[in-house]
């Protein structure tokens, strides 16, 4: 039967795709972590899972020296070319919680909308031991929520997630629901329970706009949906597609985007 663990692998099936259609950050997201933390060339980082690269041009920027871990080969190619005018990056491929890191070593590691895939006492232990005394994790993620002011194409998107999503992988179907900011503060505490200290979060919001074709695409970069069955996947893409085309050809997702900070 299908499962939805352990999916890292499929963002490497895509990545051209997953570099070009999936969002960036916002530039107040990165103005609260520089001010929580003053980022310069002398600073070494850590970006953990740093897929297409759509949160590492600010740091880079800086001219920090910054260490990429991404379990992709694919991915890490991409990203090795991508940014290869910055002489102190480099990628190494593999996972986060396998690969040998120096403790006591950096002064800032961060994840965006990756951290989630490491095993949580894992993750934030490793990262304690590797920052140094006063360094700092910046933790973010994009929580999007789709057709909030559109209910009769949220509802008719439902049932097409009902018949070929929730079927094949044998699950309840549930219903989207935005991010809270009770879900930011709850997630942001986590790092309270590993020994770090002054933990803040902040949420930032943001509107994004698809046509049929171009959210297709997008959710052809979700890794849960690239694990459906080839012939199944198509199917289903086709119904969305077509229900998107049915009520104007454009579906808007409203993102909800959650910053945590926290100092060793």
């Amino acid at each position: 039967m299908p499962t939805i663990d352990n999916l890292e692998w499929t963002f490497d099936k895509v990545p051209e795709l997953y570099a070009k259609i999936r969002p960036s950050y916002p530039t107040e997201l990165y103005e609260c972590i520089f001010d929580y933390f003053n980022v310069d060339d002398n600073s070494k980082l850590i970006e953990i899972g740093i897929g297409g690269g759509q949160a590492t041009p600010p740091f880079l920027k800086t001219r920090c020296d910054l260490t990429a871990i991404e379990y992709g080969e694919k991915l890490s190619k991409l990203c090795r070319d991508k940014f290869k005018d910055y002489p102190k990056f480099k990628v190494i491929t593999g996972k986060f919680e396998d690969i040998e890191i120096p403790e006591n070593t950096y002064d800032l590691i961060y994840s965006a909308s990756a951290f989630h895939w490491v095993p949580e006492e894992l993750g934030y232990t490793k990262v304690y031991n590797s920052l140094v005394s006063g360094g700092v994790f910046a933790r973010f993620a994009n929580h999007p929520f789709r057709c909030k002011n559109d209910p009769e194409l949220s509802k008719a998107i439902d049932e097409i997630y009902e018949q070929y999503y929730y079927s094949y992988y044998d699950k309840a179907p549930a219903a989207p629901s935005e991010y809270t900011e009770e879900d930011a503060k709850l997630r942001a505490d986590i790092a309270l329970k590993y020994g770090f200290k002054d933990v803040t979060y902040k949420l930032f919001h943001r509107i994004r706009e698809f046509n049929a074709q171009e959210y297709i695409q997008l959710l052809g970069t979700y890794s849960d949906h690239i694990a459906i069955e080839s012939s199944i996947r198509e199917k289903f893409f086709n119904e969305i597609e077509k229900a998107i085309e049915a009520y104007g050809d454009t579906i808007k997702l409203y993102d909800t985007l959650d910053l945590q900070l926290a100092r060793k």
